[in-house]
Formats: structure tokens, sequence, C-alpha cells
């Protein structure tokens, strides 16, 4: 909704979402903003599905910007339904509106700061997370072997940067663009049920003892998208833009300690918890 607004203004915004009921609401306050809109109920998981609604929005005019925020949290789904959410929609959501993104149109996937705290994968699982064609990506073992939502979620968020990596070329084929952001912990609702759930404590001390000291707000990701999509990043495709407020160059840096527990999940330290 926030990027909506933010460059929506006199186009034809075309929504799509899995919920009916949400599809609604947001459309009648945007159209209640003056914004022109369409609805298209989605499922990401579906081929089928989201090919009807890149149709869509070829025949409402030309197709100049394309963002993927469709997601699930480990708190949210199990490790299977994650994948299929985050790293299989959005391998199609790439295909099929690449395939009608007009000539100078840009796209932009949200990815996550969790990608980039995933640990590095091996040199051959990256060539086949960029190269499998999307409806045998779950095939893969790299995927098959993730059964923890919790290592489903940053994973998929890794594969999400390698996919849109790989997605460059045929994009750029059409004469557009692709990249995609990374967020840190955002005021959303999603944002808000993981400070609520058990690892709420260690993202609040990322948040605590990172560099701005602040979560983040729907607005800044949706600045950050609007650059990605405009004309001041004619020359950026293929990449990945963090934003997360200074948490990844904070564990980078060793401000954050990154400890493992037991099962593998990340918990933070003594030193992590403490406020300065």
């Amino acid at each position: 909704m926030a990027i909506a607004r933010r460059v929506g203004a006199g186009r034809v915004i075309v929504l799509a979402d899995i919920s009916t009921a949400r599809l609604h609401t947001a459309a009648e306050a945007l159209r209640t903003d003056g914004h022109q809109v369409l609805t298209c109920e989605t499922d990401v998981t579906s081929r089928s599905s989201v090919a009807a609604a890149a149709e869509l929005a070829e025949r409402a005019g030309r197709v100049a910007a394309v963002v993927h925020t469709a997601g699930l949290s480990p708190q949210q789904a199990s490790a299977d339904k994650v994948l299929a959410v985050d790293l299989l929609g959005v391998a199609l959501v790439l295909d099929e509106f690449g395939a009608v993104i007009a000539p100078g149109g840009a796209g932009v996937v949200i990815a996550s700061m969790a990608a980039h705290m995933y640990p590095a994968l091996d040199a051959g699982v990256e060539r086949q997370l960029a190269t499998t064609p999307t409806d045998e990506l779950l095939s893969l073992d790299a995927c098959a072997s993730i059964t923890d939502s919790r290592m489903a979620y940053p994973f998929a968020k890794r594969a999400n940067q390698i996919r849109v990596a790989a997605a460059a070329k045929a994009w750029a084929e059409r004469g557009a663009r692709v990249n995609c952001i990374s967020p840190g912990i955002i005021s959303t609702t999603m944002g808000q049920q993981e400070l609520a759930g058990e690892s709420g404590a260690f993202m609040q001390a990322m948040v605590d003892n990172a560099g701005l000291r602040r979560i983040g707000t729907p607005e800044d990701i949706a600045a950050a998208t609007e650059f990605l999509l405009g004309p001041s990043a004619s020359f950026i495709t293929g990449t990945d833009l963090l934003v997360d407020g200074g948490v990844i160059a904070a564990i980078r840096t060793g401000t954050i300690d990154l400890g493992l527990d037991g099962r593998g999940a990340t918990q933070p330290t003594p030193a992590e918890t403490s406020k300065e």
C-alpha cells in the first residue's frame, strides 16, 4: 500500500493478492485516495494464476513497473509453505511479468536482510538456484532438505537475490530492469508478528545495536522502491539494495555478534541484549 501510494499517481494500479477481502479493502482505500485500481485474486504459487495477473496488467496498458511483495514469515507458515510462496512465487512472478514488462520498465522484488545472515551457499547450489527451470525449483535437494521455517525463510530470500540477478538478462532483452530490496525489521503486520514471536527479543536486540537504532517504516521501503523503479536508477539492474537501518553492517563489523543455538537458529549474546 505504501509503495502503491508513492508511485501510483496517474497510473493504473493492478493489485494482486490471494485474499479477496484484502484486495477489496486495499482497492477501496486507494480509490478513496483518487487512484485508479484493478484487482486480481492471485496465488503466487500457481503459474496460471500469476500469468492471469500479468495478462490483466498488460490489458490495462503499458506495464511500466512491477513490485512483488507477497511473502510468509517463519511465524506464519511451515517450511514447505514458506518455500512455495517466498521462493517459487518470486520465480513465477519474474517469469510471467518478465514476459510483459515494457521497454524502459522496471521491477522490484522484496527480499529480506535475513538473506544476508544465511550461511554462504555452495557455488553449485547458487548455480542451481539461478538456472533451474522455475517449475523444478522446489525439487532441488537444497530446497527439499529444509524442514524448519526459520531456515526456509532466509534461504528463500537468498534465492530471491540470486533469481533476480539471473533474471536481469532476460528483462534487459526487453529493455527493462529488475532489482530486489532487502528490508530490515519493518513495522508491518508481518514485522510486528515476528517481534511478538519467539525471535522477537533477538530482533529487537539487533535493532538496539544497529546504526540507526529504530524499526523501519513501510515508507522507508516505498522510497527505496521508488528510486529503483525510476530514472535515477537507470544503470542499476540485477542487484540487491539493503535497507535495514545498519543491522547487517553492525553484524559484519562485530557490533552485533550472532550466536547459534542447538537448533541452528540465531540467538543474541548477552552483549546484544543490552542497550548502550
